[in-house]
């Protein structure tokens, strides 16, 4: 959290010196001034690098050696190993918390319920599913009733939530963000009543050029004058918050800091610390089990006198030992939703840098003349998927649809020979030998998606990052729960 106000007031200064000294730049290729209204006019923002978003730890990229490293007891070898290489990002420290949900749960309520009739379903949709607490031989209903609102597990991870709900948790969560920073900067103004197809979105602000938002004290144009929005080029706004994929959750899972030695990484880790035992060799923490999780048939805690650690079910997402970047429980307590659609193969017929299944691109839906829709009835900008058509002529992707990428489908077995090939007046392709590799399995389809992690109902095979198991989108549990990412804007800064 320091980090992130530091970084956050550097913007501020940042802004300062743009108005104070926004002639003293000019370009290296026509020498013209920047930020000059008689030479164009081009405006270019002093830029120091991306602030730290609220809860994040910068998780710096790098190759690993992705997936199962140890015995497959399941025989599923859903996860051959094969090395990947990983961009630099951002980590949420801890899971996803009652007291963080329930912030969220209270502006959809101002927000939807009650302002406009049909849209009580909104906050309603966004409800944790509390009953994935019950089991029909087990005794529940004290945490049915209480786990999620008593202030006693205010800071334990939420769970009952679904993929399709913590996704748009981290949506949320990236408008509330960036429209902090501009509040905070003074270019936009609270607004105290935000109504449902009017409140902030970091969409709407960047895509429409009038903003119901507006202030006095937005940015001006140099040339004109005239108030406007933040742009991106500005380096104010952050991304989005997300769901990690799954590559990505793996390697910040692994920590591989304290067992590296310059570029060579001297051991692979079992678990998300230096050590191949469950318990802690530190001297402060000497003896003590170094996650949340089931120690056998029956034993969820251990014994009264030396309880592991102190928590039958979830316990605080602060409690056990971070791992050697700084992340909380990413062995235990719950086990994760990521971004990817599920596929027994992994990742291994994917990208070998930033690997990752469900691209689907999207476009913003326009108007006959060309403009941008206007917001729905619950604040978004309509889209729409890209069209195949318009696609025919690259030479990266030509389907808008690339889940099933490489998964047996004959239209994904198919590529040219030449990557930049005219893809019409190329005839010659290569096909898979086998055309018959289609999944079969009745419950892994498109909306099933990749839970990483063990939890407190596991045993620790769970706890490995290579490991992984899959749910429906819709679907929730009492054992899953979520963390957000965000992805790094340019290099970092080591020499800090």
């Amino acid at each position: 959290m320091r980090e992130s106000s530091t970084t956050l007031w550097l913007i501020i200064i940042a802004l300062c010196t743009f108005w104070a000294c926004k002639n003293n730049q000019q370009s290296s290729t026509t020498g013209w001034k920047y930020n000059n209204p008689k030479q164009g006019g081009f405006e270019v923002t002093p830029y120091i690098e991306q602030a730290t978003g609220p809860g994040l730890v910068l998780i710096p990229g790098g190759t690993f050696t992705m997936g199962n490293m140890d015995q497959d007891v399941m025989f599923d070898y859903t996860n051959i190993p094969h090395k990947v290489s990983i961009a630099p990002f951002y980590m949420d420290e801890c899971e996803v918390s009652n007291l963080d949900y329930l912030e969220y749960l209270n502006w959809l309520k101002i927000v939807f319920v009650d302002i406009k009739e049909g849209l009580e379903g909104v906050y309603e949709r966004a409800l944790p599913d509390v009953k994935s607490w019950r089991r029909p031989a087990a005794f529940m209903e004290d945490w049915v009733e209480n786990y999620f609102r008593s202030p006693a597990y205010r800071y334990y991870p939420v769970i009952g939530v679904s993929w399709i709900q913590a996704t748009q948790y981290a949506e949320w969560r990236s408008d509330r963000v960036n429209e902090k920073i501009l509040a905070d900067l003074k270019l936009v103004e609270w607004t105290q009543k935000p109504s449902p197809s009017g409140h902030f979105t970091t969409d709407a602000y960047l895509n429409y050029e009038t903003y119901e938002m507006q202030s006095d004290k937005r940015m001006q144009y140099i040339t004109t004058g005239d108030y406007r929005n933040v742009t991106m080029e500005d380096g104010i706004l952050l991304p989005k918050y997300r769901l990690p994929t799954e590559a990505e959750w793996e390697y910040a899972a692994l920590g591989l800091v304290g067992n590296s030695d310059g570029e060579q990484v001297l051991e692979r880790y079992t678990y998300p610390w230096n050590n191949k035992s469950l318990r802690s060799d530190s001297k402060g923490s000497l003896g003590k089990f170094q996650m949340n999780f089931k120690r056998g048939k029956g034993d969820y805690s251990g014994v009264a006198t030396m309880p592991n650690p102190g928590n039958i079910f979830t316990a605080d997402v602060r409690k056990d030992i971070p791992n050697d970047f700084g992340l909380y429980h990413m062995a235990g307590n719950v086990a994760e939703w990521v971004l990817d659609v599920y596929r027994p193969s992994g990742t291994s017929e994917l990208s070998q840098y930033n690997p990752f299944r469900g691209n689907v691109y999207m476009e913003k839906k326009r108007n006959p003349d060309g403009t941008l829709m206007e917001r729905d009835s619950i604040g978004r900008i309509p889209t729409i998927m890209e069209s195949d058509a318009a696609n025919e002529r690259r030479s990266n992707y030509r389907s808008s649809y690339n889940v099933n990428y490489r998964d047996g489908d004959l239209q994904s077995l198919i590529s040219t020979d030449v990557a930049n090939a005219d893809p019409i007046n190329t005839t010659e392709y290569m096909y898979r030998k086998n055309l018959n590799t289609a999944y079969s399995y009745s419950l892994i389809g498109d909306n099933v998606r990749v839970i990483k992690g063990g939890s407190w109902a596991d045993i620790p095979y769970w706890a490995q990052p290579g490991n992984r198991r899959f749910l429906s989108e819709d679907e929730s549990a009492d054992w899953i729960g979520f963390r957000c990412a965000m992805s790094r804007l340019g290099d970092i800064n080591y020499k800090k």
